[in-house]
């Protein structure tokens, strides 16, 4: 195999505990393609599947599994350069920024956030995907 088409190989990221995601509702976790990594939606579950309560502790959370699987994938949270939020209730923006400014303190990505009525569970109200290029926020 030829080094670009090695750098350009998919490498799926699914951390120890997400196992079951993967088998049972057959998505991974993140992907990398070369130094760019596709995160997929996190939400503010514990790999138990206890869900937090209120915006702040979910999306604190989210962040912790986004911060997971970035360092599985060998970066952190300063490379991410686009993140996508989804709300289910725009009111909560400002607990969730805070939250958002101890994990993001510098280097701030691109960000969209994005009012839905509903995700994936009821209790859930907050969804997060990322784009990260690793070794772009050192």
């Amino acid at each position: 195999m030829q080094s670009n088409e090695k750098q350009n190989k998919q490498t799926l990221i699914n951390p120890k505990g997400t196992e079951f995601i993967y088998e049972t509702m057959q998505f991974s976790q993140a992907v990398r393609v070369g130094n760019t990594v596709w995160i997929s939606g996190q939400v503010g579950m514990s790999e138990s599947g206890a869900v937090g309560d209120g915006i702040e502790e979910q999306a604190r959370m989210a962040f912790q599994n986004l911060k997971k699987i970035l360092a599985e994938a060998g970066g952190s949270l300063d490379d991410i350069v686009e993140l996508v939020t989804y709300h289910t209730s725009m009111d909560d923006i400002r607990g969730f920024s805070k939250v958002k400014s101890k994990f993001i303190t510098k280097n701030y990505p691109a960000w969209t956030a994005v009012g839905v009525t509903a995700l994936v569970l009821p209790p859930l109200l907050v969804e997060m995907k990322a784009t990260a290029v690793i070794g772009s926020g050192s």
